[in-house]
């Protein structure tokens, strides 16, 4: 595989943890050898934890990672507000094995390379042995989490075990199957997750791999799993396991939703954090997304109205049943608080004034500039800005697993192996609890009470849509549930609002772009082109070329 060769020089395994060290200063870039990084005689092994510490930055990334957009701008809750943008790819149908904007197979290859280089080498480091314990689960959690990253997008792949690859190698893998892929992934967590990897984090680990997201991982692996794409005769024994797993997260007692929903997602660590990647405190998020009519901000991001909408009311109802008090003349007020939280809306306070993205308003003010498409911009993961003049740097890592999603994960998957049982419910109740939701006469937070398994799902799923919105979810939620030959075949709507000399609004839903989805092919992409080129053994995904 193509990807192989591209890693196999020892340079590009020790690019990311070059530091500061004279041994490494003395030496001719082209030099460093592994030799170098696991050393015998570095009695405090730090060049092998650096090498470590490098493996953890090949994790995903959210904040605008392709071409300035969100994942999510691929699907039918946002647009990119710049013209021609690779995400479009996505949502005009135009992805191909030489056109992929989210192609991560040689990210995740190199990761996995570099935990088997890891492994077959830290012995040599005079560590303590109980911190090669730790760091080898470590490793292996990571070599996990990149397959997993690998199979969401293409099913099953060339699965290398603990082998270190070299030029002389056989490099012509075949594929396995997803279901191997599943069974080595669970294996690797259910072998490091109890006796190998910390039940907590210090303070000056943070971020580091831990018993929490070894069993996190393992829920989502085996909710994807269960779901409809991968598990079409649905197998209920499938969705007993998921819910299992991530009840097994729940019982560990060391997770709560935190009470702030703005501040958690800026947090530097919570108790709503099961695994993160680390960022350094910046402004990026705010000065990629913000509206464009404030001194900073790019606007890259236009929400769509088809999101919006899917926020309830603040009595936990739908905009469209009865009884929610939904007013579509002044659609944002008394809704759910996580769409304040998560969509700058015409009107909305924002650095001490209100956001303008009525026609010809500061942040829609027309021309060629880049602005909106949609009458929206994004405001989660910001800072409250609402009544400040300028930015500050705000914590924005990237939350891999917090627990708000092992609730929605544990209720999506009881629901399916055992109906709407009380516990589904009390899932659903703490999220909108938390988002603040009112709690109603009969303390159900807007759910009905005795709904059909049928109604539960739609319920969860809307759940998730607003919950983990922006969080890389709904690009995959959409294809694992069978949905989005329906969904993402739709177009994306925006809002025209339209300023009256009294100074009121009006709001035109519009179609903001059309969107494409073959269900043909696209529920999973195609194999990068390089890698069928270069490898005779390397079969294309069904529909695609090459």
């Amino acid at each position: 595989m193509k990807i192989i060769y591209k890693y196999i020089t020892v340079i590009s395994c020790i690019s990311l943890l070059i530091s500061c060290s004279k041994k490494y200063e003395t030496e001719p870039i082209n030099r460093i050898t592994e030799d170098l990084v696991f050393d015998p005689v570095d009695k405090n092994a730090d060049y092998a934890q650096q090498f470590l510490n490098g493996t953890y930055l090949l994790l995903p990334d959210w904040y605008n990672r392709i071409d300035g957009s969100f994942l999510d701008a691929g699907t039918d809750d946002a647009l990119a507000s710049k013209d021609g943008s690779s995400i479009d790819n996505f949502r005009n149908g135009r992805i191909s094995a030489n056109v992929l904007p989210d192609n991560t197979w040689s990210r995740n290859y190199s990761g996995i390379r570099r935990a088997n280089l890891f492994l077959s080498k830290i012995d040599i480091v005079p560590a303590p042995a109980d911190r090669k314990v730790q760091w080898k689960a470590e490793a292996r959690f990571l070599r996990a989490y990149f397959y997993f990253e690998l199979t969401k997008r293409w099913g099953g792949v060339p699965l290398l075990g603990d082998k270190v690859l070299s030029l002389s190698d056989q490099l012509n893998y075949k594929r396995n199957t997803l279901q191997e892929c599943n069974t080595y992934i669970l294996s690797e967590l259910e072998s490091i997750k109890s006796s190998l990897l910390p039940v907590a984090i210090t303070d000056g680990d943070w971020g580091r791999a831990n018993q929490g997201a070894a069993m996190a991982l393992k829920a989502r692996v085996l909710l994807y799993a269960a779901s409809p794409l991968n598990n079409p005769g649905n197998d209920l024994q499938k969705w007993s396991l998921a819910t299992q797993a991530a009840k097994d997260v729940i019982n560990l007692n060391n997770y709560a939703l935190a009470t702030d929903f703005i501040a958690s997602l800026n947090a530097t660590r919570n108790s709503e954090f099961i695994f993160i990647r680390e960022q350094a405190l910046s402004q990026s998020v705010e000065n990629n997304n913000g509206p464009v009519g404030y001194i900073v901000g790019a606007g890259a991001t236009s929400p769509s109205q088809n999101l919006v909408d899917a926020f309830l009311t603040i009595n936990g109802k739908t905009i469209n049943e009865n009884g929610s008090g939904y007013d579509s003349s002044n659609p944002y007020l008394n809704r759910d608080p996580r769409l304040d939280a998560t969509i700058m809306y015409n009107g909305k306070m924002w650095l001490s004034r209100p956001v303008e993205t009525f026609e010809g308003g500061q942040d829609k003010p027309g021309g060629n500039r880049i602005q909106t498409k949609t009458g929206y911009y994004l405001r989660k993961f910001m800072g409250k800005f609402e009544n400040s003049t300028s930015y500050s740097n705000q914590g924005h890592h990237v939350i891999l697993f917090r627990y708000a999603e092992i609730l929605l994960n544990y209720a999506e998957a009881l629901n399916e192996s055992s109906g709407p049982v009380q516990e589904v419910y009390n899932s659903l109740i703490a999220i909108r609890k938390r988002a603040g939701i009112k709690a109603g006469g009969d303390n159900q937070y807007g759910l009905p009470s005795g709904a059909s398994q049928s109604a539960m799902r739609s319920l969860i799923w809307n759940e998730r849509r607003i919950e983990l919105a922006f969080e890389e979810h709904r690009f995959w939620d959409l294809r694992r549930w069978k949905l989005a030959e329906s969904v993402l075949n739709q177009p994306v709507k925006g809002v025209k609002i339209t300023k009256k000399q009294d100074g009121s609004f009006t709001y035109s839903v519009f179609d903001a772009a059309p969107s494409v989805f073959d269900a043909s092919k696209m529920y999973y992409n195609p194999i990068p082109y390089s890698e069928i080129l270069t490898n005779p053994n390397m079969v294309q995904n069904p529909g695609w070329s090459f």
